[in-house]
């Protein structure tokens, strides 16, 4: 049984920006939530089930991992069809998703990528307003991604830009293994 927040009040993170560490943040931010006995739902969006992070976070026992798609790509490696598909796929996701972390009486969610997929049009960004509107009071939310929207920053309490000043992605070196996937 999760023990009781000190704070009342869940609120709402941001990180976004080009920069390495978005998810890293928002991962290490449910990793102490759960070190304090809350109860974390976690949600991948525009990635695969297999992200290295899993692998240690599906071993604790108060943190429940929601699968998305076994393959995905970028957005812009999608053809029209595939788009679409996604559109409603995410959106079915994004209700599934929010609806057990209400139900249930989750204390955080953590969207990851929710922002990038908003931003790729995939997801809408007024559902996603919508909820985090009419959140239970305590749930605590984060959504990571590249370029959130006015609206979504005005919703938000906390909002950290992380900013590439250099990554050797740039350089043509792939993502390694257990550092950047």
């Amino acid at each position: 049984m999760a023990m009781e927040m000190e704070k009342e009040t869940g609120l709402v993170h941001i990180y976004y920006g080009d920069g390495k560490g978005k998810t890293t943040t928002g991962m290490g931010l449910i990793t102490r939530a759960a070190g304090y006995g809350l109860r974390v739902l976690l949600y991948q969006f525009m990635k695969n089930n297999k992200t290295s992070e899993r692998k240690i976070l599906e071993k604790i026992e108060n943190i429940t991992i929601i699968d998305g798609l076994d393959q995905e790509k970028f957005s812009f490696q999608m053809t029209p069809e595939e788009k679409a598909e996604r559109r409603e796929f995410y959106r079915e996701q994004f209700l599934k998703v929010t609806g057990l972390a209400v139900a249930e009486g989750y204390d955080v969610l953590f969207l990851d990528e929710a922002v990038y997929t908003i931003s790729a049009g995939l997801l809408e960004e007024e559902l996603v307003l919508g909820f985090l509107r009419t959140k239970p009071e305590r749930l605590e939310v984060i959504l990571t991604g590249n370029t959130p929207s006015e609206q979504l920053l005005e919703c938000a309490d906390y909002v950290s830009e992380i900013k590439k000043i250099k990554h050797p992605f740039d350089r043509g070196q792939h993502a390694r293994l257990g550092i950047e996937k």
